[in-house]
């Protein structure tokens, strides 16, 4: 009897020792989930905190809103995993705020859509958002055209950027007036008139061709549009996409050379109708056709495709000496310029990515000049490779500057220390541009829903 009582008591005390040490092990384990809790949500918060401070901040200065297509957010749907945030190759574009994807820096935006891609629930899809009170985005319906009868928008004009959707449109457009239209047969009047000779406006030619339709193309330079004022050896993000009579672009970036040249041998071998060195004044429509009134005479079609560009003309400082033959709104080729001081002014991709190309030559100074505190909409890869570039002190940023004068062989900056002279041979211009949206208000085109 005594030995089975030690027995049991013994047996008691291996259960308690077993149920102490399974609290142990719970207990631990609680302990540690906890701790990686606690640590997830102080991590969390911090990155609210400065998600919400970059968001206030881009608001403040006006950048919050994307110029083109953009990541639109369905909040009911978002989960809030952050995929779409680390998807963004462009980074610092979304952001997590109250555990929902919101956008923090829109201008950094360039409507790619690998956020969507990522998205594992599908809460965003890509977009112009409410066009109602966007006074930069002319009114365009879903076959293109726009508040003027017969008068069609396609490309970066109407608010898409890159190559892929001007090809689309292009073609699209095209498309939905062959639908509508056939070919008149008219020596003095045009089908269509293209104004614009770069990827929307070629591609618009090329649908046009296949379509049986008439087609001139019009534009103040050569083949290329926007591309054209690129520097040399740009690579350009295109994403595979179908020309017409041509076939697909299937690599996701061309070096500018290269695409230049693809669109060349089209243009040759479709035998596509261009005239360059015109520039567009009006366009009135006069009975059934279109007169359009250029710099170099009035041309006749039934239907006007315009694949302008957004940038417009350059613009420019208004400070004094700033029609000096040495100062240039466009970088070509970089090595072009060796041993030299130059001063490159702005702060978006093509400001930083000229003065880094500068900076790489033999011998030369470079100075790079922007208004604000910091680059808030260079692509990622931008910011990057300026990192590095100051990193091996290859140039020299001067934020919160102005240009005041330019002389001979100085500049002189109005800077936050104070007046600032340096040395120097040519300056570089990245300012920006003034859209056509004066020209297209005096054609007669909407804008904002309107």
């Amino acid at each position: 009897m005594f030995l089975l009582q030690g027995k049991l008591g013994q047996e008691g005390w291996f259960q308690n020792q077993a149920s102490w040490e399974a609290w142990i092990i719970w207990g631990s384990f609680l302990m540690m989930t906890g701790v990686i809790l606690m640590l997830y949500i102080r991590k969390n918060r911090r990155m609210e905190r400065k998600n919400q401070f970059v968001k206030q901040e881009a608001v403040e200065l006006k950048i919050n809103r994307p110029p083109a297509q953009h990541p639109m957010v369905d909040t009911s749907a978002c989960i809030g995993c952050g995929s779409c945030v680390d998807a963004c190759p462009e980074g610092g574009v979304l952001g997590l705020l109250a555990g929902k994807a919101t956008i923090i820096n829109g201008l950094r935006c360039v409507g790619h859509g690998k956020c969507a891609e990522a998205c594992p629930v599908e809460a965003l899809n890509i977009g112009l958002g409410d066009l109602s009170q966007r006074e930069d985005i002319p009114t365009i319906g879903p076959d293109f055209q726009t508040t003027v009868e017969g008068l069609y928008i396609v490309g970066e004009l109407g608010g898409l950027a890159l190559v892929k959707n001007a090809i689309k449109q292009g073609a699209d457009a095209i498309q939905a007036i062959a639908r509508e239209a056939q070919p008149a047969h008219d020596r003095e009047c045009h089908d269509i008139i293209v104004i614009g000779a770069g990827p929307a406006g070629l591609s618009a030619a090329l649908a046009a061709k296949k379509a049986g339709l008439s087609c001139l193309i019009l534009d103040q330079q050569g083949p290329g549009g926007t591309i054209l004022q690129y520097p040399r050896k740009k690579m350009m993000l295109t994403q595979p996409v179908e020309i017409p009579l041509h076939g697909w672009l299937k690599k996701p970036q061309y070096q500018k050379e290269e695409l230049l040249g693809i669109w060349e041998n089209i243009i040759q071998k479709q035998q596509v109708q261009i005239e360059t060195g015109v520039s567009l004044d009006n366009v009135v429509r006069e009975g059934n056709r279109l007169q359009v009134v250029t710099s170099k005479g009035d041309y006749f079609a039934h239907r006007v495709i315009l694949a302008l560009g957004r940038r417009g003309t350059p613009r420019k400082l208004g400070a004094p000496g700033e029609e000096k033959p040495k100062v240039t709104y466009k970088l070509m080729d970089a090595s072009a310029f060796q041993n030299e001081h130059l001063l490159v002014v702005g702060g978006g991709d093509s400001a930083v990515e000229a003065a880094i190309a500068l900076a790489r030559q033999k011998g030369n100074k470079v100075t790079l000049s922007y208004r604000k505190h910091k680059f808030f909409r260079i692509k990622k890869r931008n910011l990057e490779h300026l990192e590095q570039a100051l990193a091996a002190n290859l140039l020299d940023v001067q934020y919160n500057s102005n240009v005041t004068a330019i002389e001979d062989r100085l500049v002189h900056l109005k800077t936050e220390n104070g007046p600032l002279e340096i040395a120097n041979d040519y300056v570089f211009i990245f300012a920006g541009g003034i859209p056509p949206f004066g020209l297209l208000k005096k054609i007669g085109i909407g804008f904002g829903g309107t």
